[in-house]
């Protein structure tokens, strides 16, 4: 699965990033690296919860599927 993030520096040095196709999915690094780690363990986790959340709740689900 591909989503797009926009990484921006932070004002106290490092980065935060963000992805605006799951609202609230933030993360932070203090260098490049650790911030592209961060936000892989942010989309999986964001994806787990919003998959978890809708189990019961209905018929949505949020997949990954790679191509």
């Amino acid at each position: 699965m591909k989503v797009k993030a926009i990484i921006h520096p932070a004002e106290e040095g490092g980065y935060w990033a963000e992805v605006p196709a799951l609202p609230g999915c933030i993360t932070e690094g203090e260098t490049m690296d650790e911030v592209m780690a961060n936000l892989k363990e942010a989309i999986e986790g964001w994806l787990e919860v919003a998959n978890d959340s809708h189990s019961t709740a209905s018929t949505d689900r949020v997949v990954e599927i790679a191509v």
